[in-house]
């Protein structure tokens, strides 16, 4: 189990929000930050607060990948053709973490991490256990066959707070799923509002 599975409720309640939308999020009943110095009134963020913070919560929504991941995402992003905040948001769902949980094969993106991290998970019949692998279009995902009984499965597809985006196509009698297209960010059912076009700022500065 790593650190960050416990940062998770840390980060919503350093947010103030319940980022990935969980009925057990700390925010849901108090909405101040975490510490003794947590209900003070908050001031009003600055410009560059603002960014950080969007680039916070983004980065904290993919299991809190380290700035240099998140960088280096970022810089590639930046490199292709098109809007930077939506490459960067297609990059980033491209994740097979990322995939694994939008399939509802486990609870949480830090749970997928962990998932593929431990070898359960195949990518077009081959094994994956690199959680930042990039998954291609028309790739299929599925669950090894010795791991699709695995409580945290069974309990992930029959999760009733989130639904398999339209991007991917899951069959939870199979386990499988197939990353059908790079999703746009509109495409990407965020609970909490993301700000990619702030995170594209906060780099351009910093």
């Amino acid at each position: 189990m790593t650190k960050r599975t416990s940062a998770k409720y840390k980060i919503d309640r350093r947010m103030g929000e319940n980022i990935w939308g969980r009925p057990k999020s700390p925010i849901n009943r108090r909405e101040y930050g975490p510490g003794q110095h947590g209900q003070r009134r908050k001031g009003k963020l600055s410009d560059f607060g603002l960014q950080l913070r969007a680039k916070q919560k983004l980065k904290g929504y993919y299991g809190d990948l380290t700035e240099k991941q998140f960088r280096r995402i970022y810089a590639e992003a930046e490199r292709v053709k098109g809007d930077t905040g939506e490459n960067l948001i297609g990059l980033l769902e491209r994740r097979l973490d990322a995939v694994v949980y939008r399939a509802k094969f486990v609870p949480t993106v830090f749970a997928a991490r962990q998932f593929v991290n431990h070898g359960h998970v195949k990518v077009n019949g081959k094994r994956v256990n690199i959680p930042s692998y990039r998954v291609k279009e028309g790739d299929v995902i599925e669950v090894r066959d010795r791991s699709k009984q695995l409580a945290i499965v069974l309990e992930a597809a029959a999760l009733a707070e989130r639904d398999v985006p339209d991007y991917i196509e899951a069959d939870h009698s199979k386990m499988t799923a197939t990353f059908v297209r790079t999703p746009g960010f509109g495409d990407v059912p965020y609970p909490v509002m993301m700000e990619p076009n702030l995170v594209v700022e906060f780099y351009a500065k910093n």
